[in-house]
């Protein structure tokens, strides 16, 4: 593969209609939202989604979510013990760290903590960090939530009396545009071994990045990806910062719309930066 040459910025503008698209546990399970009602995807969970699409595309991935999980091991420290890469590195950290990234592809990518408990001097205490960053995505204006009771059945075991049903809330999002923005960083990059041909792979990912990710939450078709924003930089440091390059991405209601309701109520412009250009690609 060959070596990560210039600097990347990003930006995933997406929409949300009747879905959950990131339920807050210590909420009720209600989609996140700022204390002003924006919406919020954590960059956790953005990273979950595109980890699972790593996986579905057979790269290697280290952390397996258990829905996606293709190597039947449970444990992080079991499928860190059972690499023999990482096992004839030993204590040496440089080569632990090296052989992590080489093995696995979201590890070179976001970076780990290789922290596990050992008998003696067998533990593992193992840092990474990753070149690829991404924000957690903010809607563009408030969302509005919706929310029903629902009855579950949970009589999994047969028997003569029937359980009774429980009861509980289901939370949606109406409609809700988002974005969230991420970069990728070259000095990083060079540590941990991410090529040009892994940073495509990201971008390609980003465009197709709710494929295969349907839930009782999020139905099939509920959250689509708008528009994928891919800044080359001509440089390995980036001819600008990428809080300037982000901030060239403009996404707002179109004149006369008061509550959106799809994404044909938004507009979304790119301003031109003088000598960095903006690949633009649609989501599938």
């Amino acid at each position: 593969m060959s070596e990560f040459t210039n600097k990347i910025d990003f930006a995933v503008v997406f929409s949300v209609k009747n879905a959950n698209p990131n339920g807050d546990p210590l909420n009720g399970n209600r989609p996140r939202e700022t204390y002003d009602g924006f919406g919020e995807v954590s960059d956790v969970c953005l990273k979950r989604k595109i980890r699972n699409r790593m996986i579905d595309l057979k790269y290697p991935v280290f952390v397996q979510s258990d829905e996606k999980n293709v190597d039947g091991i449970k444990s992080l420290s079991e499928r860190a013990g059972s690499a023999p890469e990482l096992k004839a590195a030993g204590k040496d950290k440089e080569k632990y760290a090296a052989a992590a990234c080489k093995k696995w592809m979201d590890v070179r990518t976001f970076g780990q903590v290789f922290a596990f408990k050992g008998n003696g001097s067998d533990g593992v205490s193992v840092g990474v960090r990753g070149p690829v960053s991404v924000q957690t995505a903010v809607s563009v204006v408030p969302i509005d939530i919706s929310s029903m009771q629902i009855t579950k059945s949970v009589n999994s075991e047969p028997s003569e009396k029937k359980s009774s049903d429980t009861m509980g809330m289901k939370h949606r999002v109406d409609f809700g545009m988002y974005v969230t923005y991420g970069s990728i960083n070259h000095q990083l990059a060079e540590k941990t071994g991410f090529s040009d041909e892994d940073a495509e792979v990201i971008r390609k990912i980003l465009v197709t990045l709710f494929e295969n990710d349907a839930s009782s939450a999020r139905p099939e078709g509920s959250m689509e990806v708008c528009k994928v924003i891919w800044w080359r930089h001509n440089s390995f440091l980036g001819q600008y910062s990428s809080a300037k390059v982000h901030r060239s991405l403009q996404v707002r209601k179109k004149q006369g719309v008061d509550i959106p309701k799809c994404t044909d109520d938004f507009e979304i412009i790119v301003e031109e930066m003088d000598g960095l250009k903006a690949e633009i690609y649609d989501g599938i």
